[in-house]
């Protein structure tokens, strides 16, 4: 812990014990007083009750009893009083304090022996080390100003470590670590340094809504959270990129590249991303965030609101399902029709409706100033094309992507180019029977084997 300025420290101590008149005398230093942190103890135990959740996490993650590990949330409240006080108490010869043990009893360190009977006053374990707590964040500032100045490469991190009463400094190599603590000035017999494997990296969450950049140039927007396997990931609109096209967070931090993407006919990618970040089933709402829990599809004049990293959350209606629209670059179909404006970059951002994932941006007419009109290509099909697995907030089992229309039609003999199609109709071709997934035309060339987006084997 870091040295906390006495004065405020007695005030912020006075405050929060005041009802208890033991605790106010033991912050005096009186010979006599009960012991500050057995008082602190009895004082938590009224305080602390803790949920038996945690209880249970705590005896599965530490392999603790239950008992245990109420006793340790009492005994970790209560070192959390505590330490201010003792701080202050030694002063200059304060080393520190820590929890041990499976119930976490309080250790107080001193370079001072003569300070140890101050400490064991207070009913904590003393434990007698040679570097104060004070020369120790000295030397791990020295660290912090060398690396500010050269950044260490085979360095990974740096701490104090009180319970060893030194500043353990984690490298690829002793020598690479040894080499760091020289070149900063600090003293190296309060260092301690240790080989290690660790690269850390920095994590970032990815959220339905939040901007992606697509190579060094154009901006969309995340769709939804999804995996393949163990390959974690999102969709997003295909007219954002072309597979093989690499992206980069907002952040401008690496992050993925297109897997797959599909556009005009239908407007879907699946962009596949590094280990840097983690898929959440959540979208972004002014801040805030919406959990997503399936893919059930809303049906007309269902309320359905949008996330995009330019306008933000906006909401609407769901106005037609199954419509086709033509675009510049050509027509698209299967697209559901919305009163929910939408502005460049927006583009394969998320739709959703309650907690249920719709789709994702494509794109329409108007903006969110004067209103307009949007499209989404819907999320199931993206889906079943990719074979995705939509990440929910829950984590519970996803329902079976969901055809846009629940019209069922038997079988509709072979499959032709210029015939149009329902959500649940078959066909057979080469053999093989297929069900329509999305209401469509067919055109040559969209022969079922070649669009498993439109067509599923059965």
């Amino acid at each position: 812990m870091l040295r906390r300025n006495a004065v405020a420290v007695g005030v912020t101590l006075a405050a929060a014990l005041v009802a208890t008149p033991a605790l106010a005398s033991a912050t005096t230093g009186a010979a006599n007083a009960d012991p500050l942190y057995s008082e602190a103890k009895v004082q938590a135990a009224v305080s602390v009750k803790p949920a038996p959740e945690l209880v249970s996490a705590l005896t599965r993650d530490l392999g603790i009893t239950g008992e245990q590990a109420t006793t340790r949330l009492v005994n970790e409240s209560a070192a959390s009083k505590v330490e201010p006080v003792v701080a202050q108490q030694l002063g200059a010869a304060y080393a520190g304090t820590w929890v041990t043990g499976p119930t976490s009893e309080l250790v107080v360190a001193t370079n001072d022996s003569k300070q140890l009977t101050t400490i064991l006053k207070t009913g904590a374990q003393a434990k007698l080390v040679k570097h104060s707590l004070a020369a120790l964040n000295t030397a791990q500032a020295g660290l912090d100003r060398r690396a500010a100045e050269a950044k260490p490469a085979s360095v990974h991190a740096w701490h104090v470590d009180v319970r060893s009463n030194t500043v353990v400094v984690l490298a690829s190599s002793v020598a690479a670590g040894q080499a760091f603590v020289q070149a900063s000035g600090v003293d190296k017999a309060l260092v301690k340094v240790e080989q290690s494997n660790e690269k850390p990296r920095t994590f970032y969450d990815l959220r339905g809504g939040d901007a992606y950049y697509i190579g060094s140039g154009s901006r969309c927007s995340i769709g939804f959270s999804a995996t393949r396997g163990g390959q974690g990931g999102f969709v997003s609109a295909g007219h954002c990129g072309r597979t093989g096209a690499t992206t980069t967070g907002s952040n401008r931090v690496a992050q993925g590249t297109f897997q797959g993407s599909v556009f005009p006919g239908n407007d879907y990618s699946w962009i596949a991303t590094n280990t840097n970040w983690t898929p959440r089933g959540v979208v972004v709402q002014n801040g805030a965030t919406i959990p997503v829990n399936g893919s059930t599809v809303a049906q007309v004049g269902s309320s359905v609101c949008r996330s995009g990293s330019t306008t933000g959350w906006h909401c609407g209606t769901v106005q037609q399902l199954n419509s086709s629209v033509t675009y510049q670059e050509g027509t698209v179909s299967g697209v559901t029709r919305t009163n929910v404006c939408a502005e460049p970059g927006d583009s394969g951002g998320s739709f959703i409706s309650g907690d249920q994932a719709q789709g994702v941006t494509s794109g329409g007419t108007g903006n969110c100033s004067s209103g307009g009109t949007t499209y989404f290509q819907p999320v199931n099909p993206i889906l079943s094309a990719y074979g995705l697995t939509l990440v929910t907030t829950n984590g519970g089992p996803n329902p079976t992507p969901t055809p846009t229309s629940t019209t069922t039609q038997q079988p509709g003999g072979t499959w032709a180019a210029y015939t149009a199609y329902t959500a649940g109709s078959t066909v057979t071709y080469g053999g093989s029977t297929y069900r329509c997934l999305q209401s469509h035309t067919a055109y040559p060339g969209w022969e079922p084997p070649n669009v498993p987006a439109l067509w599923q084997r059965v």
